[in-house]
């Protein structure tokens, strides 16, 4: 098991790094997080859905993503409540307090998932959430050392240099844990270093003397590694050189969904993407995309209040694009309906009234992976749908795809409007490469996002053979497959 002294200290990457050395030295290998707070999530072969991160893991192994990779996910609706997800199905709505008082019942079904996948694989890289410090959430914890208590497994303990005090974060995560957790704990990996390790080589011996653990490993700080963020919005414009760029841009909601969509366009060569935060204009750009939301009318409402309706109705008059994603699609119409509250209270809030369409949320969430032809080019379009929203109206007869299943989405007459369920609408280039042209990017390149993500995962392979110990690690950890 991986845990982190801090959010962000690179458990999700060491996960899927360790996944795919496994992977490639024969191991029957697959990705486990018990417990996951994220609104970026994928729809697995089974019909479920789970953390994004834990998807790229399944691909890090080399196996489709199942559900019970990732047995309880948490996707906020609010500051204090969220959906909760078990076993990959949407079961209700639950404030933090009514939650903690959820979560023997929640650790039931982490062990039915952790014995299913023990008994199907050699190996399981199981990855913390948060850090396992976090003292008011010690009582009942399932996500770090509660789950690495009740199954009996070895823990990994990761922390960021690049953030600072790194020997303070090890020494101190140690010093709040019990007895048997501290003994639980194997050893140290050091992440994001830059420098010359000659100069950190006293301070390891330190730790290793001070603590009794050995360092496992100083994992350098990667630049341009591509894997999908666990949660955090990537901020900033595009860091790739680019030439004749289009200009693209993404306001971020309160409750952004599957920002990883953008992640093909912040890499293109060929595009200038900026996601738009909070009191920040929206500027000039040939393309403006309404992402997904996991509440809908309350990101809409911000929207308003943020001044961004009558900039968008602005660049639609010069002639630039827009293109709703999944919640972004739903603003796109009349009216956005909620009359079971699932999302926050119960109400009807008029939309943008950009499509003639409106949209309902229902009980029941669609969760489909889907591969069609978007209707321009013809181009070949895959992606997955995941949301609670009914979209109904003549807008819709003129659709953006044509899925197995039927039309999909929408584009108005004018052809400056569309919109789509589906997310990971970039990643096939073929798809990629129609919709900017749409957008008006004159001779698009074929960019295979999802051919960089393999190579990102096998770089990230070739980066732990190099500099973990796994003399150490091999033995202590990994003793019946390595």
């Amino acid at each position: 098991m991986i845990q982190g002294t801090t959010s962000d200290a690179g458990k999700s990457t060491l996960a899927a790094g360790l996944c795919r050395v496994l992977y490639r030295r024969g191991i029957r290998v697959a990705p486990f997080k018990p417990q996951n707070m994220a609104l970026n999530s994928a729809v697995t072969l089974d019909g479920g859905e789970i953390g994004r991160a834990q998807a790229v893991q399944a691909q890090a192994s080399g196996l489709e993503p199942h559900s019970d990779m990732n047995p309880v996910l948490l996707k906020p609706t609010s500051d204090q409540g969220a959906q909760v997800i078990i076993h990959g199905k949407a079961r209700f709505n639950l404030e933090a307090g009514a939650y903690h008082d959820y979560k023997p019942t929640a650790m039931r079904a982490v062990l039915e998932s952790w014995s299913r996948l023990s008994a199907e694989y050699q190996c399981l890289i199981i990855e913390g959430a948060g850090s396992p410090a976090e003292i008011n959430l010690r009582q009942g914890d399932i996500a770090n050392m509660g789950f690495a208590e009740a199954a009996d497994v070895p823990v990994i303990l990761i922390a960021d240099i690049d953030r600072g005090g790194v020997f303070a974060h090890l020494v101190g995560t140690l010093a709040l844990l019990s007895t048997s957790e501290r003994d639980r704990v194997k050893g140290f990996v050091i992440n994001r270093f830059r420098g010359d390790i000659a100069l950190l080589q006293s301070g390891l011996d330190w730790l290793e003397q001070e603590t009794g653990k050995p360092v496992l490993g100083v994992l350098p700080y990667l630049h341009d590694l591509h894997i999908e963020a666990e949660d955090a919005v990537p901020r900033g414009a595009s860091t790739i050189a680019t030439t004749a760029k289009l200009r693209v841009i993404a306001p971020v909601l309160p409750r952004i969904s599957n920002h990883t969509d953008f992640d093909a366009l912040r890499l293109h060569p060929q595009v200038d993407f900026r996601f738009i935060g909070p009191s920040e204009p929206i500027p000039p750009a040939d393309l403006i995309i309404l992402p997904g939301s996991k509440n809908v009318r309350a990101d809409l409402a911000f929207l308003r209040e943020q001044g961004w309706e009558p900039a968008i109705l602005r660049h639609l008059r010069y002639g630039g694009k827009l293109l709703g994603i999944c919640g972004g699609f739903q603003m796109l119409g009349k009216t956005v309906a909620d009359p079971l509250g699932l999302e926050g209270h119960p109400g009807c809030d008029a939309g943008l009234s950009l499509l003639d369409m409106q949209t309902e949320l229902q009980a029941e969430k669609q969760l489909v992976q889907s591969s069609g032809t978007l209707s321009l080019g013809k181009a070949t379009v895959t992606g997955y749908e995941i949301h609670m929203g009914m979209s109904t109206g003549p807008a819709l007869l003129r659709s953006l795809a044509m899925l197995p299943s039927g039309p999909e989405g929408a584009i108005s007459e004018d052809g400056k409007i569309a919109g789509t369920y589906l997310h990971g609408l970039f990643d096939h280039p073929e798809a990629c490469a129609a919709i900017l042209a749409w957008a008006g990017l004159a001779q698009p390149e074929a960019y295979d996002y999802r051919a960089l993500r393999e190579a990102s995962l096998n770089r990230l392979a070739d980066v732990l053979e190099a500099h973990l110990d796994w003399a150490k690690l091999g033995p202590m950890v990994f003793p019946e497959v390595i």
